[in-house]
């Protein structure tokens, strides 16, 4: 049983931006009909569908546009050196082309835009950072401080944006730039000692491995609850080796009684052997968040309050979520005879 395919809109390109040698934004029109669809939450993102030779693919990129304060949607591209998708959105998409594109999804947003701020971004991990830093400022009330990590100052994305944001506000936002040629990559002291300076309400990563890996370690040396802290991770599904290797169920996976919490509401079905949790609720008519279906973007993430789940393949949650219940709703296949599932709301 496959689960129902995910729906794909036509989209003309309004604008395209070159915002470095590497980055290129995609500004998009949605039509009247379709407004209500594409409305979007700070930190969120889209899923583009590209043609190519080897067939359709699918690709995440954050959205770096903010909701009721730009007038287009628009998402923010960097090349991957042997990127498919990547190379061909920044080298061949032009103005006035169409591009498939789903409606929002993710789960990388402010739990509210008052209090105070902190960001770790480390290159393309800037989009969604400026979402919500416009956002906030716009908004909310508290200060924001930004750490944004990139190989050299010509790899900067939002230069200038940043800049005059910081000069309009400087009350409220201090963006420190971190550059790798000049400083060294951060060590986890360095990180450590940035991070003690400036304590906030909310904090959020996005960026490469690495940089990500140091940024969770020192907020969690500082003793800094985790649930003030969001993480987004895309994986690249043409990055050498950055899909795990899937998990091989032994035998028939046994179906299993499954309630889930969507949307302020429960929901009682059964998930058939060998069926993923998607499937099980497409087929019964539920639409939870989703947009990869590849274990790579997070957007099915939901938690499991009762039973266990068996991931074939995750590339995006790790050790602390899974031990906080986390699970990918188009990974996850029953464990246990009973399940019970929540969806963030």
């Amino acid at each position: 049983m496959n689960a129902a395919l995910p729906t794909y809109h036509a989209l003309k390109v309004a604008r395209i931006v070159a915002e470095t040698a590497d980055a290129t934004s995609v500004e998009l029109d949605v039509p009247p009909a379709l407004a209500p669809l594409f409305d979007y939450r700070p930190g969120q993102f889209l899923t583009l569908r590209v043609a190519h030779p080897d067939g359709e693919l699918a690709r995440c990129y954050s959205l770096s546009s903010s909701p009721g304060i730009d007038a287009k949607p628009r998402v923010t591209i960097k090349r991957v050196a042997g990127g498919r998708a990547s190379n061909w959105l920044c080298d061949q998409l032009q103005a006035g082309a169409q591009v498939d594109v789903m409606a929002p999804a993710g789960v990388f947003v402010p739990a509210r835009l008052d209090g105070d701020f902190t960001l770790l971004a480390g290159g393309s991990g800037i989009t969604p950072m400026l979402s919500i830093i416009k956002a906030v400022l716009a908004k909310g009330s508290g200060r924001i401080w930004l750490l944004y990590a990139n190989r050299d100052a010509d790899a900067i994305i939002f230069r200038s944006e940043l800049q005059a944001l910081a000069q309009q506000y400087p009350q409220r936002l201090v963006v420190q730039h971190w550059l790798d040629q000049v400083q060294g990559i951060p060590s986890l002291e360095q990180m450590q000692a940035l991070l003690a300076r400036h304590g906030a309400d909310q904090y959020f990563i996005c960026g490469p491995k690495p940089f990500m890996d140091g940024a969770q370690a020192a907020l969690k040396a500082l003793g800094v609850e985790r649930g003030k802290v969001r993480v987004e991770r895309f994986v690249s599904l043409d990055a050498p080796g950055a899909m795990p290797e899937t998990i091989e169920l032994s035998g028939d996976v046994p179906g299993a009684a499954l309630c889930v919490s969507l949307d302020g509401e429960e929901h009682r079905l059964t998930v058939p052997p060998n069926a993923t949790l998607l499937d099980a609720m497409a087929a019964a008519g539920l639409n939870p968040p989703h947009s990869c279906r590849s274990g790579s973007c997070g957007a099915c993430m939901c938690k499991v309050e009762e039973g266990s789940v068996t991931l074939k393949l995750n590339a995006v949650l790790d050790d602390d979520d899974l031990a906080d219940g986390w699970t990918l709703a188009c990974q996850g296949v029953p464990a246990s005879a009973a399940l019970r599932i929540r969806f963030p709301d």
